[in-house]
């Protein structure tokens, strides 16, 4: 669903910053820690980590710092891509940091793409709700960029309002 001309009003692009950062802000009418629940219970993460038509199939989330995370998406064909990493930072109802620079047990991942930094901030009754996708060069940002990481993580934070509104 391409994101409405409010909602691309409201994306906050981190060109002005570091130039490997891709930002994607919304608000959204549902408090933090239903958000931060959404992100951290595997059963819900499930329901909107990915822009249908995809799906994810597994989930594993260990929310403490070190602990691993693994989502595997899988495209409309049912061709399964894992995700490995870590959570550097887990504030709950607060904010979620992951990278997939290592595995579980601190192990260095072949080749690290980004760092996830989500942030759930209370805002006028909802949550500001930022994303950003921190990238290790600033040709993965534009790979990223160009794998369409402004309409895909849009459609994704309108999944999850979404889902919230649901819960």
């Amino acid at each position: 669903m391409p994101a409405s001309p409010a909602a691309k009003a409201d994306r906050r692009d981190a060109e002005a910053g570091d130039p490997r950062d891709l930002v994607l802000s919304r608000f959204i009418p549902a408090p933090p820690p239903l958000l931060y629940r959404c992100w951290s219970e595997p059963d819900l993460l499930k329901r909107f980590f990915c822009p249908r038509p995809w799906s994810v199939s597994h989930a594993v989330l260990d929310l403490r710092p070190g602990g691993s995370c693994r989502i595997t998406m899988c495209d409309p064909q049912g061709k399964a891509y894992p995700n490995d990493g870590v959570y550097l930072e887990v504030v709950p109802n607060r904010r979620l940091v992951f990278t997939d620079a290592y595995t579980a047990g601190w192990r260095p991942s072949e080749k690290p793409f980004m760092t996830g930094i989500i942030d759930f901030v209370p805002e006028g009754g909802g949550t500001r709700y930022t994303a950003c996708a921190r990238h290790w060069t600033a040709a993965d940002r534009q790979s990223h960029l160009e794998m369409g990481f402004e309409e895909g993580w849009g459609i994704v934070a309108h999944q999850l309002a979404e889902l919230a509104a649901t819960l």
